[in-house]
C-alpha cells in the first residue's frame, strides 16, 4: 500500500483444485448437498491456516469444472496475500487442505494437485518472485460479491460454531450436523427475518423492518458517509453490488447527499423486502462509526443532532 493512499489493497486470484485419486472427484462432492458443507468447511479452515486468520482471504465463488474445483479468492490486505503466497509456495495450503478434507469427508487420504492463477497469469511459475505475484493479484479486481451460496454456507458454519460453543460435547468434526435441517435459521427465500431481536450497546431491541421514518432520518443525518454504509450493506445485498453505489452518486449528484442516501436505502429496502431489517442497518452504521445515528433510529435520544 502507498503510504499516503487511503484506498484498500484488494486483489483476486483463482485456486484450482484437483484430486489425483480416481475415487474422489471434488466437483461431484461439492455438487452433493450432503457433502458440500464438508468441502466448504475444509476450504475455509485450510485458507485460515494459510493466512493465520479466518478473515485473511474471502471465498467469492466455488466453480465446479470437472475435474477441477475452482475457488475465486479475494484478498483485502497485501500482508494477508503475501502470507497466503508463502504458505502456498511452501506446500502448507496443499497439506492443510488434504488433512481437512480427510477429516471432513472421513476418508483415508485426499491427494491433491493445486494451481494458482490471476487473470491469464499462472502464478505457480513465478512463486519465487513474490512481489510480481502480488502485482498480478492486485491487478485482478474481484468482479463479484460473495455468491449467495457462499453466504449461505458461511451462515451455516457460524450457526454450527455458535451451537458447538454452547454445547461443548458436540463433536466439532462431525459434518452431518452441518445439514440444513439442524440449523437454527430460516432457509433461503424465507420471509422470516433472520433474527427476532438483536443487541446494541448491551440493550435488546426488536428486529423490525425499516420504517419510512427511519428512512428519512437516515437520509437526513448520514451525510457523506452514505456510500460507506451502502458498501457495508452491499456485502449481503446483491442489489447494491458494484457499480450501483457509484451510479447512484452520479445519478443524484445534483439533488445532493440527502437524495443520494435516500435512493441507496430505497434500493436496499425494495430488493430485500421483509429482510430489510433495522438490525442490518444498525450493523452497517456501527461498522462505519455512526453510533449517534444508530442511537437516534433506535429512539435512544430523540432531539440531539446526529452528524
Amino acid at each position: 500500500e502507498m503510504a499516503g493512499s487511503s484506498a484498500p489493497w484488494i486483489g483476486s486470484a483463482y485456486l484450482f483444485l484437483k484430486s489425483t485419486c480416481k475415487t474422489i472427484v471434488l466437483p461431484s462432492l461439492y455438487e452433493s448437498s450432503q457433502k458440500k458443507p464438508c468441502v466448504f468447511n475444509a476450504l475455509k479452515l485450510a485458507l485460515a491456516d494459510c493466512t493465520g486468520s479466518v478473515n485473511g482471504v474471502d471465498m467469492l465463488k466455488v466453480h465446479c469444472s470437472h475435474p477441477h474445483l475452482i475457488v475465486q479468492l479475494k484478498f483485502c490486505k497485501r500482508e494477508n496475500c503475501r502470507r497466503f503466497l508463502r504458505s502456498y509456495r511452501e506446500g502448507v495450503l496443499q497439506k492443510s487442505l488434504q488433512s481437512h478434507l480427510q477429516l471432513s469427508l472421513a476418508t483415508t487420504t485426499v491427494p491433491l494437485e493445486v494451481e494458482l492463477k490471476a487473470g491469464s497469469e499462472h502464478l505457480d511459475k513465478m512463486l519465487k518472485d513474490e512481489d510480481h505475484c502480488l502485482e498480478c493479484i492486485y491487478r485482478e479486481k474481484p468482479d463479484r460479491l460473495p455468491d449467495e451460496e457462499i453466504m449461505e454456507l458461511e451462515e451455516r458454519l457460524k450457526s454450527l460454531m455458535l451451537h458447538q460453543s454452547t454445547n461443548n460435547n458436540v463433536a466439532v468434526k462431525d459434518c452431518s450436523s452441518l445439514k440444513s435441517s439442524s440449523l437454527p435459521y430460516p432457509p433461503q427465500g424465507s420471509s422470516l427475518p433472520p433474527q427476532v431481536t438483536f443487541i446494541f450497546q448491551g440493550q435488546q431491541f426488536d428486529n423490525r423492518m425499516i420504517t419510512p421514518d427511519d428512512h428519512q432520518k437516515f437520509a437526513k443525518s448520514v451525510s457523506k458517509k452514505w456510500k460507506q454504509v451502502g458498501r457495508s450493506l452491499q456485502k449481503s445485498c446483491r442489489a447494491l453490488r458494484d457499480p450501483v453505489i457509484d451510479n447512484l452518486a452520479l445519478e443524484y449528484d445534483r439533488e445532493g447527499l440527502y437524495e443520494q442516501a435516500y435512493q441507496m436505502l430505497l434500493r436496499f429496502i425494495q430488493s430485500e423486502g421483509k429482510k430489510a431489517t433495522i438490525a442490518r442497518l444498525i450493523a452497517a452504521l456501527e461498522e462505519n462509526s455512526l453510533i449517534s445515528l444508530a442511537e437516534e433510529l433506535l429512539g435512544l435520544h430523540s432531539n440531539e443532532d446526529c452528524s
